[in-house]
């Protein structure tokens, strides 16, 4: 029977609805039929992984649950979830849709009603999952071009999660008898997420590896885009939050698995020579300012959005330095990516962006690299459910060849929370502990939290004791530490100490200071004080780390072009004949009694004249003889040669330390 007829058929007749005989609380059953739909659409913008549109048959009728899965049913094979109930705000009653599940707990789900009612339940494929969804329509819902009112369950990007019902079956049902297909959780789908291909397949059921499962449908809050029959998400499969639940199907349909695993981040023509770094120079270096961030040309399909920001960096041992960001049109988007780039010993400018990690409508804010001095880098990323930053967990992996490999994402803090928004710069203790810090918070006073892994990056703890933040002055202490995107060093005597952004403490002078916040206990609590710089504000980021020479290296700002008033704004620097000006801008300190005093400042220009553009937050800005960047995120290595290597939001500095000791 040809396709079409057998659609045609199978809207003539009514759908067949049964009851799993599950013994609490019966799983509704609607029987989809056979037939074939041109899978995708147009795939415009970020969106990009919906095409091309192919054409897909259903080769036999199948019958999937006409409602997501309870918390009243999923708990009848797994009891101690119901600890989990109203987790974030939201499914708490009997009859909404289970969400804190991850792939295998909804497969587990599944095998165990099989063996219970003798069937054969499993979760629906992706082309099951949009067939069933689009119920023989072209339009963005199975609705139309719009969701009625029923399906809306806070449609927007949130932070904190609006308590919204997610009691299953309340919405009309689509043409298949369906209800629940467009928002409410988004559902687990059988396959490894992979990219399109535009050939006709029958019965697809993706790649048989990855790193990703598909998920479906889109949740409550989340805007509405995400919940079209067509919208595609993926999800490490041991995730769990409060967004994503699954409905089954009943069906012994073969399977083709078909296509290729989804990479990101595997690098060709990587060179795994180990390069022979130079010793280090006496002579004072300065190199002025390239971009790391480029325009990828037109024939490179990398996706390269508006806002390009918050860089991390690490050298490898065939001499390359990688350097990673997001790229995104908005910092609380799904469209979020990482890229990367390379710049190659004696090279000129840096290669093209490519994409280092993408987990396709999920946000990625906050990376880390780290070169551990043996062989191995680790990233570290946060990772969100859905947009914003707030509720992130944190994935690992780690490459044994300069980067032209990873291994699988590990989740290292599986919460979707605060205190997990990774800021570059992580530091390896001489016994061989990890500390990697995070921002303890979206907000701009919420200081900075700090994880620990004391076996090679495998388990991690944040040594938080739950304690709410303390009032950031000299007179307390706490468990968190003062200021947003803080860097970290360890003193001499084992302490800790970090600089942060925001919560400034006031200095004797009366005017807000920096905050210094140190630690004698391995991060588990802190002290603060004053520093002796001025505090730095939105759009910057500092760097705070140890040379390989031994002296304390800060990078940051003199002040806030827009925030600092006018009477405090620059900082006075002495030039080599013996006077004084005033500079304003990216500078740089040293420190030879392990952070008690700074006697080494320098403004980071060469005093040539130069119309830069900064990216990011930072736009266009004159480096000059008193001026420097006025903004930007910093992230910084040292190379085995000596050379510092800064990067701002666009521009990648180099200098070393005779170069910062001697004056301009």
């Amino acid at each position: 029977m040809k396709p079409t007829l057998r659609i045609i058929i199978a809207l003539l007749l009514p759908a067949t609805i049964f009851t799993a005989t599950n013994a609490g609380d019966p799983i509704e059953m609607v029987t989809i039929p056979a037939g074939s739909f041109y899978m995708g659409g147009r795939g415009e913008g970020m969106n990009f992984d919906e095409a091309p549109a192919h054409k897909v048959p259903i080769s036999s009728p199948f019958r999937m649950s006409v409602n997501e899965i309870t918390n009243a049913q999923f708990e009848e094979f797994m009891p101690d979830h119901k600890a989990l109930r109203g987790k974030n705000g939201v499914s708490t009653a009997d009859s909404d849709a289970v969400v804190n599940v991850s792939y295998n707990d909804a497969v587990e789900f599944c095998r165990w009603l099989s063996k219970r009612e003798n069937r054969n339940y499993r979760l629906p494929t992706e082309a099951e999952w949009e067939y069933a969804c689009r119920g023989n329509t072209f339009t963005p819902y199975s609705f139309g071009s719009w969701l009625p009112d029923p399906c809306m369950r806070a449609q927007k990007i949130t932070r904190d999660y609006d308590s919204v019902s997610l009691a299953v079956g309340l919405t009309p049902a689509n043409q298949f008898g369906l209800r629940d297909m467009h928002g409410n959780v988004e559902e687990w789908c059988l396959d490894y997420y992979s990219r399109y291909s535009p050939e006709p397949q029958t019965n697809p059921a993706g790649p048989l590896a990855g790193q990703f499962r598909v998920t479906r449908g889109g949740s409550h809050n989340t805007p509405m885009e995400y919940l079209r029959s067509t919208n595609r998400m993926a999800m490490l499969p041991d995730d769990r939050n409060s967004l994503t639940g699954f409905r089954i199907v009943e069906s012994s349909m073969m399977l083709n698995f078909t296509g290729t695993p989804f990479d990101c981040g595997r690098a060709s023509n990587v060179s795994q020579q180990r390069y022979n770094w130079p010793k280090p120079s006496s002579s004072p270096l300065f190199i002025p300012p390239i971009p790391f961030v480029r325009q990828p040309s037109c024939d490179n399909p990398v996706p390269f959005y508006s806002h390009n920001h918050q860089p991390a960096v690490a050298w490898c041992d065939n001499g390359d330095l990688l350097a990673i960001w997001f790229s995104a049109n908005a910092e609380n988007g799904r469209e979020v990516t990482v890229l990367s780039s390379r710049f190659h010993p004696e090279a000129d400018s840096w290669e093209e962006p490519s994409e280092f990690l993408r987990i396709p409508d999920r946000n990625l804010t906050g990376s880390s690299l780290l070169n551990d001095g043996h062989g191995r880098i680790i990233h570290i990323n946060g990772m969100e459910a859905a947009g914003d930053w707030q509720n992130l967990a944190m994935i690992l992996r780690e490459s044994n060849d300069n980067g032209a490999t990873w291994s699988d994402l590990r989740i290292i803090a599986p919460e979707h929370t605060r205190r997990h928004q990774v800021i570059a710069g992580p530091i390896i203790t001489p016994d061989g502990t990890i500390i990697q810090l995070c921002d303890a918070g979206p907000g701009s006073h919420d200081g900075t939290a700090i994880h620990i892994s004391r076996d090679g990056g495998n388990h991690w703890s944040d040594l938080w004791d739950g304690s709410p933040l303390p009032e950031f002055n000299s007179d307390t202490c706490g468990t968190t530490i003062a200021g947003i995107h803080a860097g970290i060093v360890r003193l001499a005597d084992g302490s800790l100490m970090a600089l942060g952004r925001g919560n400034s403490i006031t200095g004797a002078d009366g005017k807000p200071k920096m905050p210094m916040s140190i630690s004698h206990d391995m991060g588990r609590t802190w002290s603060y004080k004053p520093s002796e710089f001025t505090p730095i504000d939105g759009g910057q980021r500092l760097v705070l780390r140890r040379l390989n020479e031994g002296p304390l290296l800060l990078v940051a700002f003199t002040d806030h072009p827009e925030r600092t008033p006018d009477a405090d704004r620059g900082m006075i620097f002495s030039r080599h004949d013996g006077s004084y000006y005033v500079g304003r801008g990216l500078f740089a300190a040293l420190s030879y009694d392990e952070g008690k005093t700074w006697p080494v400042r320098r403004l980071i220009t060469d005093g040539t004249e130069r119309l830069l553009d900064g990216g990011a937050w930072t736009g266009l800005f004159l480096m000059s003889e008193s001026t420097a960047e006025p903004k930007g995120y910093l992230a910084a290595t040292q190379t085995p040669d000596g050379v510092i290597h800064i990067l701002s939001s666009r521009l990648h500095y180099r200098f070393n330390l005779p170069w910062l000791e001697a004056k301009p």
